[in-house]
């Protein structure tokens, strides 16, 4: 065990398959253990890096290995892919990742810590509870256009005009009917106070953590995008500048190019797709008052949706919070419009 310098370790829920490198790469031994065993087994190494792939539980067993003074590095399960030699299986996965971790260009994933973990698991149920929302609106006017009843578009115009539309049409309405849709209402009133409730919770630590309050100082990040970044970022100085932070959102142009000819396509959406999904909304949400400001950023608005319109200015607004972002991230300076450079 004194040989072994790297593991790769394929993780799942009971068994896991651990590769021991040296220095050279050469594979050492391979093991198969269960849940119970892996950490008396990593307990007994001394210090190595570890790879694994950044997939369910990678940042728990991380934390985990890091008590014990090893080196831990994540990696994205689609860069790991080329590593592997042959037929997949859990072993061969675990070999592909201990020569990945060594490969000097690879990009690594951060390590989450518990309060990060915390953050990410608030904007989840708040999402699940949002698709649940939107689920039910649809279902409700889909079936109210049955009976000739046309609700309007928009979560606020539903909440406003649903009851008012329900009253003025009952006569449409069988009596099984208004059971029916009295009862998809309730369940749809049930749903919205959860979500409220879910909404507290990341207002109060948008408002308290000293990191989101210099987020929120941008226009278009308010408490839902500062926490969110909060939670994807753990240590901001991983990404080299904030053109490589948007680039990871997914914010930037798909490059197809050959023959020194540059062929720029649509962004490449990827990343964190509910992050970009935030930063976007609130780009677009500042697009309404731009109209009435005249600084640098608002003309700077105004000449792009001149050229390329508005949609293309508001992924172009976004990646500029973005990387606005990761300098308020990596440092403590807070966002001064006059310097903004837009």
């Amino acid at each position: 065990m004194s040989q072994v310098s790297v593991l790769g370790i394929d993780i799942a829920k009971q068994v896991f398959h651990v590769v021991g490198m040296d220095d050279t790469g050469t594979i050492v031994w391979r093991k198969r253990l269960t849940r119970s065993a892996l950490i008396p087994f990593i307990a007994r190494i001394p210090p190595v890096v570890i790879g694994m792939e950044a997939c369910g539980g990678a940042h728990y067993w991380a934390r985990r290995f890091r008590e014990h003074g090893h080196i831990v590095k994540l990696m994205a399960p689609q860069l790991v892919k080329p590593y592997l030699k042959s037929n997949k299986h859990d072993m061969a996965d675990a070999e592909a990742i201990g020569e990945a971790v060594t490969w000097p260009t690879m990009r690594f994933v951060p390590v989450k810590e518990l309060a990060q973990q915390d953050f990410q698991a608030l904007h989840r149920v708040r999402e699940r509870l949002v698709k649940a929302r939107t689920a039910l609106i649809n279902e409700m006017r889909g079936l109210l256009s049955e009976y000739g009843i046309v609700l309007p578009q928009g979560v606020t115009k539903f909440r406003q005009g649903l009851l008012p539309i329900l009253e003025q049409e009952q006569e449409k309405l069988t009596a099984r009917g208004r059971a029916i849709f009295k009862q998809l209402d309730a369940e749809w009133r049930a749903l919205e106070e959860r979500l409220a409730y879910s909404n507290e919770p990341l207002e109060s630590i948008g408002q308290a953590h000293p990191v989101c309050q210099r987020l929120m100082t941008i226009p278009g990040i308010g408490p839902l995008t500062a926490t969110a970044l909060v939670a994807a970022v753990n240590d901001a100085t991983h990404v080299k500048n904030g053109r490589q932070l948007a680039a990871w959102l997914g914010l930037v142009p798909r490059q197809h190019s050959t023959g020194g000819k540059p062929h720029l396509l649509g962004i490449s959406t990827r990343g964190d797709r509910y992050l970009r999904k935030l930063l976007v909304h609130g780009a677009r949400a500042t697009l309404r008052w731009t109209k009435l400001k005249h600084d640098r950023r608002s003309q700077w608005v105004h000449a792009l949706i001149a050229r390329r319109g508005t949609n293309r200015a508001v992924v172009a607004l976004a990646n500029k919070n973005a990387r606005i972002a990761w300098v308020l991230l990596t440092t403590d300076q807070v966002y001064t419009p006059e310097y903004s450079g837009a």
